[in-house]
């Protein structure tokens, strides 16, 4: 039988990699040009700060989802090696232990056992992966497509205020880049919202929520030493 359901939960780990390398592009340097711009600084020095910004965010993007989604992985492969070892050890415990889980479930012991024999006569550690750790194919952790949708995704976000300064006239800096921003991240956040299924309109008020703060804190401070300066 073909399954026509279209489920969205094999698409999280790029998914929320990407939103989250996209999101800080534009926030992270947005901000950075906002509070260059509220120095009074030329649009040269402005330009500069961004794209340094933006291969700086880039790079530390891909580093730490990389560091961290291998923490992940190496985390999932000690407990895959550790249950390799308790099904060779004893499998017969290991089979009542699975066999538990599917009667916590809401199956009956006689139905509970026999599903477990299935399945581990199938794939043991398959099984045990999936129903006792928590771990499956679908979502298992993934560092390099990780670190590239991250820093794609975060340079592809930064070059959108970056942009803005290009075409716009110094004296508009600061308004056209956060007007421009928040109207990429209210659409960002539709789009990552509408990828996984989710409301469109409390994602694009998420984001765009967070980011205005952000942009209007650096902004201020960048303002407030430019006054000192003076």
């Amino acid at each position: 039988m073909k399954h026509m359901e279209q489920h969205k939960t094999h698409r999280t780990g790029w998914l929320r990699a990407a939103v989250l390398g996209a999101n800080d592009g534009i926030v992270s340097t947005a901000s950075l040009v906002l509070g260059v711009a509220a120095t009074g600084a030329s649009a040269e020095s402005i330009l500069v700060a961004g794209v340094a910004g933006l291969v700086a965010g880039a790079m530390s993007m891909a580093a730490g989802e990389y560091v961290s989604v291998s923490s992940q992985a190496d985390t999932e492969q000690a407990d895959l090696i550790r249950e390799r070892a308790e099904l060779e050890d004893d499998p017969e415990f290991e089979q009542a232990e699975l066999a538990a889980i599917y009667v916590n479930r809401g199956l009956d012991a006689d139905l509970a056992s026999r599903v477990a024999t299935q399945l581990m006569a199938h794939d043991a550690l398959g099984a045990h992966a999936r129903d006792e750790l928590g771990i499956s194919q679908s979502l298992a952790a993934r560092p390099i497509q990780a670190a590239l949708a991250s820093a794609g995704t975060f340079a592809v976000g930064a070059a959108l205020p970056l942009l803005t300064v290009v075409l716009s006239p110094v004296s508009l800096v600061l308004w056209a880049v956060s007007g421009s921003s928040l109207t990429f991240l209210a659409l960002l956040g539709s789009l990552s919202a509408k990828a996984g299924g989710a409301p469109m309109a409390s994602g694009a008020r998420r984001v765009t929520f967070w980011g205005a703060l952000a942009m209007a804190l650096t902004a201020a401070i960048g303002g407030l030493f430019g006054v000192v300066a003076s």
